[in-house]
């Protein structure tokens, strides 16, 4: 679930609706957003991809990825992701650690290696930079330091 959704940036309701059969031996996840109802390609980098394969190795192509305890190949509920990583917040002594916080890693990453908030906005499907900016964390102080970075 953690390495899924830092390495996608996909919301937890997406993550949790996965199955074998949506990742095993894949370049892409495709699927329709919970939230938005919009069909979404993901490709799955090399680190994610060879989880994957290690991971579903043994399992049949209808489990999900992330199985419940209760009942018959059914996923986790968001409820019990949520604890799962305020749960691992807690050990680390990080703050309102939550499922957004796979997310917004995602986010927060890939803006402090490409500074590409357009393509950033777009994955998120967030109506306006500063939307994207504010939802990772960016502050308006981190933005002024990167201007006066800049030395021509």
């Amino acid at each position: 679930m953690f390495r899924i959704g830092i390495y996608t940036g996909l919301r937890i309701s997406d993550i949790l609706k996965l199955k074998v059969k949506d990742v095993k031996d894949r370049k892409t996840i495709i699927l329709r957003e919970t939230k938005t109802s919009k069909e979404k390609h993901i490709a799955i980098n090399k680190e994610l991809k060879k989880d994957f394969k290690d991971y579903c190795f043994t399992k049949a192509d209808g489990e999900y990825l992330i199985l419940s305890r209760e009942g018959t190949n059914q996923p986790i509920q968001r409820g019990m992701a949520y604890k799962i990583m305020a749960d691992i917040g807690d050990k680390f002594g990080l703050e309102s650690c939550g499922t957004h916080t796979l997310r917004k890693t995602f986010g927060y990453h890939y803006y402090k290696k490409t500074k590409d908030i357009a393509t950033l906005q777009k994955l998120f499907n967030h109506s306006h930079p500063s939307v994207t900016l504010d939802y990772i964390g960016i502050t308006q102080n981190t933005l002024n330091q990167a201007l006066l970075s800049v030395v021509y």
